[in-house]
């Protein structure tokens, strides 16, 4: 009599266990570890994403940078004006000779 609250308290434990790794999706991560090829892939895409992402996030903050200093020159603000044209000046003859 007393064996049987101890296997129902293991059968329990090994429930809850079962769950918990339904929920990590430990199945799926120990499939994709069986097909390198898969993970390859995966991990490119992955890859390509993450590069495109910071070259357009990365294009839209200098654009927006860019465009906030010429409104600044504009306000024409005795010596940030000048020191902001200049940086402007320095950039735009970078970008002309690509």
């Amino acid at each position: 009599m007393n064996k049987e609250p101890k296997a129902d308290f293991i059968s329990i434990q090994l429930e809850k266990l079962v769950h918990h790794l339904e929920a990590l999706k430990i199945a799926e991560y120990v499939e994709l570890f069986q097909r390198p090829y898969k993970l390859i892939l995966l991990n490119f895409i992955a890859g390509l994403a993450r590069g495109l992402g910071i070259a357009v996030g990365a294009t839209l903050i200098f654009a927006i940078m860019l465009e906030f200093l010429r409104r600044l020159i504009m306000l024409n603000i005795p010596g940030i004006g000048n020191f902001i044209a200049e940086l402007i000046r320095i950039v735009e003859l970078k970008n002309t000779n690509f």
